[in-house]
């Protein structure tokens, strides 16, 4: 079996539609092909993004050309000028950022939580409630803060039940209602995170700087991570784990 074979043999495994991370992972499965390079996933990489039968849905996310009308059915929506600002499209974006941000504190061994609301929203053949590792978020500090922090998109806790890291998806979303949550926050050690779309960087940007976030922009406690970049450490992490010792 030739490499672009195997390739097209795990989507079609996984339904006509996976993440390339999805793709490091099982492709290798299959017994039948031999991976005679030094740089498999760049191999992988480089099949997905030229081979005639895939096609790309969105940053890391690739279907099988013959399942397109399957993935469409089912909410996996190819982008376009179009649809772009259809609540349908929305949705699917924000899951889709949700589930790579759960699926990677859950690789690197955090406690993951989100919102009630959020719990029945699907990210492939799963909810993001079979995703995340805590049925219910863990009472931290006062009701109020724990309330709180309750509402912020995916929260990673380390092993003291602490939040380590706070990240707001923000696709369609003022992101100034984000900052309101950290800024509430801000007397807790934690990384706080706003992931959007690259393009609304300078919106984030200015928007830090007002004065009501004084505190936030001094102290550098919020970060932007575009959805490529979750996408890449995405990724990289599913590549650690073929890893025999990581520095």
């Amino acid at each position: 079996m030739k490499q672009y074979e195997a390739v097209i043999q795990t989507l079609e495994n996984l339904g006509g539609i996976a993440t390339l991370g999805q793709l490091n992972q099982e492709v290798f499965k299959l017994k039948e092909c031999e991976w005679k390079t030094k740089t498999p996933f760049a191999s992988i990489r480089r099949i997905v993004q030229l081979n005639k039968e895939i096609y790309k849905i969105k940053p890391g996310l690739y279907g099988l050309v013959k399942y397109k009308s399957i993935n469409e059915s089912n909410g996996f929506i190819t982008e376009n000028e179009k649809n772009k600002n259809s609540e349908e499209v929305n949705n699917f974006n924000h899951t889709y950022y949700q589930g790579l941000l759960l699926n990677i504190g859950n690789l690197k061994g955090y406690s993951t939580f989100i919102p009630n609301q959020d719990k029945n929203k699907i990210f492939f053949n799963k909810t993001l409630d079979e995703i995340k590792t805590l049925t219910e978020i863990p009472a931290f500090s006062y009701k109020e803060f724990v309330n709180r922090a309750a509402t912020i998109d995916v929260i990673w806790f380390n092993n003291q039940k602490m939040p380590h890291s706070l990240f707001e998806v923000e696709y369609s979303t003022d992101i100034q209602n984000s900052l309101l949550k950290f800024n509430d926050l801000q007397d807790f050690h934690t990384r706080m995170v706003i992931v959007a779309d690259s393009i609304r960087k300078n919106e984030y940007l200015k928007k830090i700087k007002y004065s009501a976030f004084k505190d936030l922009e001094q102290e550098n406690r919020v970060s932007f991570l575009s959805y490529e970049d979750l996408v890449k450490q995405y990724e990289k992490t599913i590549e650690s784990l073929s890893y025999n010792f990581i520095l």
